[in-house]
C-alpha cells in the first residue's frame, strides 16, 4: 500500500508531460476522441468517492467501541481542532499570498473545443455529504445495537472498497490527468504557468512548518515539558514519510521512535500514537485548502468567498479526522465536498490531484510528526487526572 501513491506520483509526472505534448500538437479530431475518454474516466473516479467515504468511515466509527474513554474523546477533539487550525492557516495564507502571484488567467481567448463524440454519464449512488451522514448514522447505530454481523460485513466491504481504489481509481488517475492536461494544452499555453506550481508547493511547505511549530510550542506550554524531547526522535519518521507518502507506512517507525522519548507517558504513548496516526491528518487538509484557493484563482481568476471557506473548513476537518486509510485518501474522499461547496469543476480537480501528488510527501510528514505534539498534551492530561484522583482519595 505504501508504494501506491509514490508510484502514481511518478506516473503523474509522465502523464502531465504526455498530456501537454499531445495537446500541443493535437488536431481537433484527436481532441474530440480525448474528450469522451476524459469524461468517462472522471465519471468512474467520482462514482467511487461516496463508496470510499462510506466504506472507510463507518468501520472506523464501529471500532471506537473498545476505546470509549475520556482520553479517546480528547484525542478526537484535539485532532479535529488541529485540522481546523491548519486549514484556517492555509486559508489565511492563501487569501493574502495567492493574489500577489501572477497566476490569473491570461487575456488570450482559448481555442474552442470540438464536440464530444459520445457521452456516457455514470452518476454516483449518492452525494458525498449523504454518504458522510449515512456513515455516521450507520456507525452509531451499530454501536448502539451491537450488530456484529453488519459490523463484520462492513469490514469486508471496506476491503472491497480498498481493492477498487487500488485496482481501479489509482491506475486510472494518470490517464485522467493526461487527458485533462492535453485539453489544457490544446486550449492555450499552460507550460508558462508551471513555475507557479513550484511556488505553490514552497508556500505549503512553509505553512506545514508554521503549524508544526505552533502545535509543539502549545504542547510544551501546556505540559510544562520541553517539546524537543519528543520532536528530536522524529527524524527517521519524517524520512520514512517522505519516501513512502503514507502515514500508515510511517506509523511503525513512529511507534518505535517515540518510545525513546522521556517526555511521553508509556501507556498514553502506546495508545495515542497508533490512534492519531489514523485520525489526525492536518497536513493533508492544509494542502487541500491552499490548493483549492490556488487552483480556483488559476482557472477562474477568483477565489471562493469567505462564506464558502467558512463552511468548507469544518466539514473538511471531518475528513481530516476520519480520512480513508490509504495514500491520498483525504483528497479523494473530499473531492465531492470540493465540488459541491467550492464549485471547482473536473479540470480544477485534475489540477488539484496533480499538485497534491507533488506535496503529499510533505503533508504526510506533517501528519505523522504532529502526532507527537498531541501525545504530549494527552500525557499531561493523563497525569493531571491521576493527581486529581490521588487527591480525591
Amino acid at each position: 500500500m505504501k508504494k501506491i501513491f509514490s508510484n502514481t506520483s511518478f506516473r503523474l509526472f509522465l502523464a502531465v508531460i504526455a498530456g501537454l505534448l499531445i495537446g500541443r500538437f493535437a488536431t481537433a479530431e484527436v481532441i474530440s476522441v480525448i474528450l469522451p475518454v476524459k469524461h468517462i474516466l472522471g465519471q468512474i473516479i467520482f462514482f467511487l468517492i461516496p463508496l470510499i467515504v462510506f466504506g472507510f468511515i463507518t468501520p472506523a466509527i464501529t471500532r471506537l467501541k473498545s476505546n470509549a474513554s475520556k482520553l479517546l474523546t480528547l484525542s478526537l477533539v484535539l485532532a479535529y481542532i488541529s485540522c481546523v487550525g491548519s486549514s484556517v492557516l492555509a486559508a489565511l495564507v492563501g487569501y493574502n499570498t495567492i493574489p500577489l502571484m501572477d497566476i490569473t488567467p491570461g487575456n488570450e481567448v482559448p481555442r474552442a473545443l470540438p464536440e464530444m463524440l459520445f457521452r456516457l454519464d455514470i452518476p454516483p449512488l449518492m452525494p458525498v455529504l449523504s454518504a458522510l451522514v449515512l456513515a455516521f448514522l450507520i456507525g452509531v447505530g451499530i454501536l448502539l445495537t451491537k450488530s456484529r454481523k453488519i459490523e463484520n460485513a462492513l469490514y469486508e466491504f471496506q476491503d472491497i472498497v480498498f481493492v477498487m481504489v487500488k485496482r481501479v481509481l489509482i491506475p486510472l488517475l494518470p490517464f485522467f490527468i493526461a487527458a485533462n492536461f492535453s485539453v489544457f494544452a490544446y486550449e492555450g499555453d499552460l507550460v508558462s504557468r508551471l513555475p507557479v506550481f513550484l511556488l505553490i508547493i514552497l508556500i505549503t511547505i512553509l505553512c506545514h512548518l508554521a503549524w508544526l511549530t505552533f502545535l509543539y510550542m502549545s504542547a510544551g506550554i501546556y505540559s510544562g515539558k520541553n517539546p524537543w524531547q519528543v520532536l528530536r526522535y522524529y527524524g527517521p519518521v519524517v524520512l520514512t514519510a517522505l519516501g513512502s507518502q503514507s502515514s500508515a507506512a510511517s506509523l511503525g517507525v513512529a511507534i518505535e521512535q517515540t518510545r525513546k522519548s522521556p517526555a511521553l507517558k508509556p501507556e498514553v504513548r502506546d495508545f495515542s500514537i497508533p490512534l492519531l496516526g489514523n485520525i489526525h491528518f492536518p497536513g493533508s487538509v492544509l494542502d487541500i485548502v491552499f490548493l483549492a484557493l490556488a487552483v480556483s484563482y488559476l482557472l477562474y481568476g477568483t477565489m471562493p468567498g469567505i462564506e464558502k471557506i467558512t463552511l468548507f473548513i469544518p466539514l473538511l476537518a471531518v475528513f481530516g479526522v476520519a480520512a480513508p486509510g490509504l495514500p491520498g485518501g483525504t483528497l479523494f474522499a473530499s473531492l465531492g465536498l470540493i465540488q459541491a461547496i467550492l464549485g471547482i469543476d473536473e479540470a480544477g480537480i485534475a489540477l488539484m490531484i496533480t499538485i497534491f501528488a507533488l506535496v503529499d510527501s510533505f503533508g504526510t510528514s506533517h501528519n505523522i510528526t504532529s502526532d507527537g505534539a498531541l501525545s504530549l498534551i494527552l500525557t499531561k492530561y493523563s497525569e493531571k487526572k491521576e493527581q486529581e484522583s490521588i487527591v480525591d482519595r
